[in-house]
This record gives structure tokens, C-alpha cells and sequence, in this order.
């Protein structure tokens, strides 16, 4: 599978350093659709903290994704819904670590979530 990011710097405006515009794949035999995925606990209970949900959601991404042979560095695409405009920050420094710096397509939206309790949710598309 080859991976190719995308910046163009003619005709857009520039991305910056922790997303790019596109990735193009070429020769995935496998795309994994991931359901937006929220800061819980196995028992399905919300981590109290913006923080702590941001650790659920991305351990519990890890565990999605290995249940299909595949890792974040799969991740070719994500979505991040955010209750607050105000954790955006928090959210971006949260995928940057989890991704090791890989700059992936991103975009965030603020919306209202169907639990209150529940502060962020992301869906992904991984290939593979």
C-alpha cells in the first residue's frame, strides 16, 4: 500500500503543521470505517476529565483497529465532534500524540452530543 500526502501550495490555502488537505491511497486491500468513537470506560462509563476521554477515546481506537490487524498508523482520514469549541487544543495536541505527528485529512466540528457527559467523539477511516 503506498500513501501520498497532499499539500498543494498554489489555488488553497496552506495546512498547517498537524493535518494535510488529502492523502491519497493506493493498493489498500482493506478500508475500515470507524464509528465515532466516545471517552468511555469497558463498563461504558465517561472519564470525568476532557482529558481523560481524549485517553478513552484513543485506547479505545487502538483496540478497534487491532481487532482488525491494523494500528493509527492506518488512519488515513478523522472526524472530531467537540461539545465546546473551547477543546479544540486539547483535542489537536491529543491526536498529534496519538498519531506520533502524523499529519492525517482532519477536520473538528462542534456539536451537541447525544449524552451530555460525553465531551469529544471520532470517527476514523483507516486503510490497510
Amino acid at each position: 500500500m503506498e500513501i501520498r500526502t497532499l499539500n498543494p501550495d498554489r489555488g488553497v490555502y496552506s495546512a498547517t503543521g498537524d493535518y494535510v488537505h488529502a492523502i491519497e491511497v493506493r493498493g489498500a486491500e482493506r478500508l475500515l470505517f470507524v464509528a465515532g468513537t466516545m471517552g468511555l470506560d469497558a463498563d461504558g462509563r465517561p472519564g470525568a476529565t476532557l482529558e481523560e476521554q481524549l485517553g478513552l477515546i484513543w485506547a479505545n481506537i487502538r483496540a478497534i483497529l487491532a481487532s482488525a490487524g491494523m494500528t493509527v498508523d492506518n488512519i488515513v482520514r478523522l472526524t472530531s465532534y467537540l461539545r465546546d469549541p473551547a477543546y479544540a487544543a486539547a483535542n489537536a495536541a491529543a491526536r498529534v500524540t496519538a498519531l506520533s505527528g502524523r499529519a492525517v485529512p482532519t477536520t473538528a466540528i462542534v456539536a451537541q452530543t447525544l449524552v451530555d457527559e460525553w465531551l469529544v467523539e471520532i470517527e476514523v477511516v483507516a486503510a490497510g
